[in-house]
């Protein structure tokens, strides 16, 4: 029979929590979004470790970790979810215990779910032209949302940005002279990213026309703005993409594909695995081999489809 969460723990677990949440900001340099998704994870562990008799943080150990991440394997959750939950609850445990705010680390031989490998979408040469083009026509009526509309999509397959990369970039981070463009990534570590003839065009030509329409004077330098004059958000962006997929009547993709995709056709076209490591901002070179994979897989199709004795 399972007990009551004890209520003298609250307070306890509330600080505790919020000097984790500090450390992955200050001392780890996480996004935001990180952040909130490993608070997340521990409060839900530390729920759960209270509900099961561990009145206090020092009282959960391996057994528990366990049982929470198998009741999570149980109510089929994914294993990226569980996977992500385990790493949340290491990290937090480390830090408690090197900080002495734990007597020893439960978590130490806690092992969890790894993620599947999940091949990333890739548009074809051919799709993300249709794209572009669609979302360059549109922009002929003078819009200022849909010249801001074709910038941006432009410049996320010409630079491989993630969506937040580009809501953050303000337009002195823009160089079009030398058609580069700085952002910064995940960790807050920053980068400079070159980008083609076709962005620069799109870019000027918001810049030029429609960013002036829609900036009022309390407008801040983001590159993007809304309607209202706000900077962009990543919502909006997404939704800017899913739209003009749906004119161009390609495959439904998400922001993110225009990245996959800007990856792998600088792979197919020669560029080496280091380069594209440091164009796409990946700490590990590992992550970037995932785009090894989708090339090989497209060269396997098109033998498959091309060959005489495939």
């Amino acid at each position: 029979m399972q007990t009551p969460e004890p209520t003298a723990t609250t307070q306890e677990r509330t600080l505790l929590v919020a000097d984790f949440a500090l450390h992955l900001r200050a001392q780890r340099g996480l996004s935001e979004h990180t952040v909130r998704a490993y608070v997340g994870d521990v409060e839900q562990m530390l729920g759960y470790a209270f509900r099961h008799g561990r009145a206090t943080v020092d009282a959960v150990d391996l057994a528990t970790l366990r049982g929470w991440l198998a009741s999570m394997a149980t109510a089929h959750r994914s294993r990226a979810t569980l996977a992500r939950r385990g790493a949340a609850v290491r990290t937090f445990f480390e830090w408690a215990a090197r900080t002495g705010r734990v007597a020893a680390d439960p978590a130490a031989r806690l092992a969890s779910a790894r993620p599947g490998v999940t091949l990333p979408t890739v548009l074809g040469t051919g799709p993300v032209g249709e794209l572009l083009d669609t979302a360059r026509a549109r922009a002929e009526d003078g819009d200022p949302v849909h010249l801001r509309d074709w910038a941006a999509l432009e410049l996320l397959y010409a630079s491989g940005v993630r969506v937040g990369e580009a809501c953050g970039v303000d337009v002195d981070d823009v160089d079009l002279a030398e058609r580069t463009i700085r952002v910064v990534g995940k960790g807050d570590k920053e980068r400079v990213v070159p980008f083609g003839r076709p962005a620069a065009v799109a870019l000027r030509t918001w810049l030029d026309l429609g960013r002036p329409a829609l900036a009022r004077e309390d407008s801040p330098a983001a590159l993007f703005l809304g309607r209202r004059g706000g900077r962009i958000d990543q919502r909006q962006l997404r939704e800017v993409v899913h739209q003009v997929a749906a004119l161009a009547g390609v495959d439904d993709v998400a922001p993110h594909a225009l990245r996959h995709t800007a990856a792998t056709h600088l792979l197919e076209r020669g560029s080496d695995l280091r380069s594209v490591q440091e164009f796409l901002g990946h700490a590990s070179l590992a992550t970037t081999q995932r785009y090894t994979h989708v090339s090989a897989e497209r060269l396997r199709s098109a033998f498959e489809l091309a060959h005489p004795r495939a």
